[in-house]
């Protein structure tokens, strides 16, 4: 047990696809708000980079050399369309047992979220996990979304954590980028719809499938091990 002047260790949550089960959500939504703004991609390709800040997500997919000015647009109909979900929005199965289960074994819990505050507020709602939560983070505390490591630092400096004494669990490719950027170790879940392989090819030091696998082997995963580095 460490001692009363030991590191605070911690653990930083995604929240989309990663705690709650919006990752295709957000690629319809995304996909429909594309194709009232006039540009052609693929679901496919919409999929691929959920996970990712909106306007890093609009660069990824139809060009930083776009008209600028109808980004808002696009941004109001995913956002209008995501909307009709939230009253149904569901954790992802052990969720909010993880994050009950991370504060239990004395770490400091901590979301690290790309999502607006509006659509924070709704997965906060959704996850019910609140009472075991130290800090949050959301589009608002960073200047550039994932793969950018931006809200990973937002979310270091507030709640006095260092990368050393942490660990991000995400479900994107984009999480492991912005992790490798940010020094933190990577614990991927393939729930958001990534395969291990691709994973692990973005820096994830082990996958599991959801989280109630990873609660169900968190005493053999790098939760347990947390600050040990």
């Amino acid at each position: 047990m460490p001692g009363d002047d030991a590191p605070a260790r911690g653990v930083l949550f995604d929240v989309d696809g990663t705690l709650v089960d919006t990752t295709y959500l957000h690629a319809v939504c995304w996909g429909e708000a594309l194709r009232q703004g006039g540009h052609v991609v693929t679901m496919a390709a919409v999929h691929r980079a959920i996970g990712m800040g909106g306007a890093e997500l609009l660069d990824h997919l139809i060009g930083d050399d776009r008209d600028r000015q109808a980004d808002s647009g696009v941004h109001t109909a995913h956002l209008t369309l995501y909307k009709q979900y939230w009253g149904r929005l569901r954790a992802l199965p052990g969720a909010a047992e993880l994050v009950r289960a991370c504060a239990g074994r004395g770490l400091r819990v901590v979301l690290a979220s790309s999502a607006s505050q509006e659509e924070f507020s709704a997965l906060r709602s959704a996850l019910g996990a609140d009472d075991a939560i130290a800090c949050a983070t959301s589009s608002t505390d960073a200047d550039a979304g994932k793969p950018a490591p931006d809200i990973l630092h937002a979310a270091l400096e507030r709640s006095g954590l260092t990368p050393r004494s942490t660990v991000f669990v995400g479900d994107a490719v984009w999480d492991g980028q912005a992790c490798g950027r940010a020094g933190i170790p990577f614990i991927r879940l393939t729930c958001g719809g990534t395969s291990a392989a691709e994973l692990r090819d973005n820096g994830a030091v082990e996958v599991w499938r959801e989280p109630a696998d990873l609660l169900a082997n968190i005493e053999r995963s790098g939760l347990d091990a947390v600050g040990s580095r």
